[in-house]
């Protein structure tokens, strides 16, 4: 087993999830590469890594000059080449094909010695792993949104990763300030199979028209949880939460309980995802 040291981190998707990554692992002392293909989305990213350390400060978790440094960490890119680090995670668009290209290409520009982690919520990683060079070198790192809150993160070994990888990423993880479970590989691995139904089931009970959102999540909110599944919908996106229910769907083949909602699927359609686009199943704007 070779000896893995993590000293840089590169994270590939600057959208919501690989920001808060980027943020959190700058947080923790780690030069960051932030990439992705287009500069506004960048740029966006950059003011909302901004945003939420203002957040930390307001809220006496960090200074100032914390806020200073953790900046001073992240460099963005849309340069693909300079995508060269010891650990990379990727953040992108929960579609296999799409996964495994980009593994495939960061291998051709890094050492021997490079970790791909994948934030996938639900694609099995010795799916992922197994189209590429190196899979003894893919793990799954799952973050919760909104990754520099939540403290969880997944640490899940495909069949063939090998077992100081992934304990080079659990180790990372708590360093980071997180609490690392290791997963076995399974659709959805632990917390995303278990809340399937927390959100199938809200979906369900408001297509039979038993219920309407609100009331649904005021049920749900009486009895302890944080927020019901539309508001938490909202929180993580709606399409989000559609891609991998679909995903999970197709992996447990075509069960019924995983099934995807129709009251989803049009708003996704319709571009209703959430708080990022100021309407989901409640109105942002």
């Amino acid at each position: 087993m070779a000896p893995y040291e993590i000293k840089t981190i590169a994270v590939v998707g600057s959208g919501t999830m690989g920001a808060a990554i980027a943020q959190v692992a700058a947080m923790a002392g780690f030069p960051v590469v932030l990439y992705d293909l287009k500069k506004e989305i960048l740029s966006k990213a950059e003011e909302t890594i901004s945003r939420n350390l203002d957040k930390g400060i307001e809220r006496g978790k960090l200074s100032p000059d914390k806020k200073g440094s953790t900046i001073s960490l992240i460099r963005t890119t849309n340069d693909f080449n300079e995508l060269r680090a010891d650990l990379i995670i990727e953040a992108i668009l929960e579609k296999l094909d799409i996964k495994v290209a980009l593994f495939n290409k960061l291998a051709g520009i890094n050492s021997a010695q490079t970790i791909f982690a994948t934030n996938t919520s639900s694609i099995p990683i010795t799916r992922i792993a197994a189209a590429t060079p190196h899979p003894e070198r893919v793990v799954g790192m799952h973050f919760f949104n909104p990754a520099h809150i939540m403290k969880l993160v997944e640490v899940i070994s495909g069949a063939a990763t090998e077992p100081s990888v992934a304990k080079t990423v659990k180790d990372l993880a708590e360093k980071l300030g997180k609490k690392a479970v290791m997963a076995k590989d399974a659709p959805g691995f632990i917390v995303n199979r278990v809340a399937r139904q927390f959100y199938v089931e809200g979906l369900k009970i408001a297509e039979e028209q038993v219920a309407d959102f609100e009331t649904i999540d005021k049920l749900i909110e009486s009895y302890g949880f944080r927020m019901g599944p539309f508001r938490l919908m909202d929180l993580i996106g709606v399409d989000t939460n559609f891609s991998v229910t679909s995903s999970m769907f197709e992996s447990f083949h075509f069960d019924s309980k995983f099934r995807p909602s129709r009251i989803q699927q049009q708003k996704v359609d319709a571009g209703h995802h959430g708080r990022k686009s100021g309407k989901g199943f409640y109105d942002y704007s």
